[in-house]
């Protein structure tokens, strides 16, 4: 029993059983309700149903799975290629940054909705364009946190590379990066999660059908043919997605500063 229970308060096990069991009572009460009440499954499916219409709908929601995951990633690569070239430019100047960054503000609250229809038109290719727009909406966290890291430097540690007649491309990679490490780990999770969002977005304006077409499509089309349960089933691959890239983020952020940086060290 002792063992048990020691095993049980462990940092490592209370993550998962933790939130494992908010979500045992959470789908719990949704069954309970759902049976209790006798609500239809065209307003609110159960989740045994969910699940059942997962299975027997899981070609064409597999397909659309795959296409959302691809323009995911690609969008978040590339939000993330450009955020790093974007900062590395900033820091080179206040000048640089106090004339563009401005325009980065502007990218983030213009809402992406607004710019997509335009974007599809503009570019002929549909995953083109949308993989377009979904980078628009991961970029801004890309640059602000990574530009926020790289002058967020030490000044002892700066004045001592500067004593040490370092060079800048010294300076760069053996400060300034180290330094800016988990604020463009911080960054990296934020965008992950914003890449879905803004791919998904832009397949429901894109509203692209057939083999190309993305669980955003599946909602739409199930939401026509009241096809509810297929609509939460879709929502769940959705949710799952975007799970599954944060805590990919979260072991990547911890693979790279936890043997050394404070935030990813445990205390415990």
């Amino acid at each position: 029993m002792k063992k048990g229970r020691i095993f049980f308060q462990q940092p490592n096990v209370q993550r998962i059983t933790y939130p494992l069991l908010v979500a045992i009572v959470i789908v719990s009460a949704w069954e309970a309700l759902v049976v209790g009440m006798e609500l239809p499954p065209y307003l609110v499916p159960s989740p045994v149903l969910t699940l059942q219409t997962l299975f027997s709908d899981w070609v064409p929601l597999g397909l659309a799975l795959v296409t959302t995951v691809k323009i995911t990633l690609l969008a978040f690569v590339t939000a993330t290629a450009v955020g790093v070239m974007v900062s590395f430019l900033f820091i080179q100047s206040r000048a640089i940054e106090t004339a563009l960054f401005p325009y980065a503000v502007l990218l983030q609250v213009t809402p992406i909705v607004a710019v997509a229809p335009l974007i599809i038109i503009w570019v002929k290719s549909p995953t083109l364009s949308m993989v377009i727009c979904a980078s628009l909406v991961a970029l801004f966290p890309i640059i602000s946190n990574t530009t926020l890291g790289l002058r967020s430097v030490d000044p002892d540690l700066k004045s001592y590379f500067a004593l040490n007649n370092a060079t800048p491309w010294q300076v760069l990679s053996r400060l300034r990066i180290p330094s800016a490490l988990p604020y463009f780990f911080g960054g990296l999770r934020i965008s992950s999660g914003l890449a879905l969002i803004g791919a998904v977005v832009a397949e429901f304006v894109a509203g692209t059908g057939g083999t190309s077409s993305g669980l955003a499509y599946q909602i739409l089309q199930a939401g026509f043919q009241l096809n509810i349960p297929r609509m939460f089933a879709a929502l769940l691959l959705i949710s799952m997605i975007g799970v599954a890239l944060f805590s990919f983020m979260a072991w990547l952020t911890k693979r790279a500063l936890g043997s050394w940086h404070s935030s990813e060290i445990s205390h415990d």
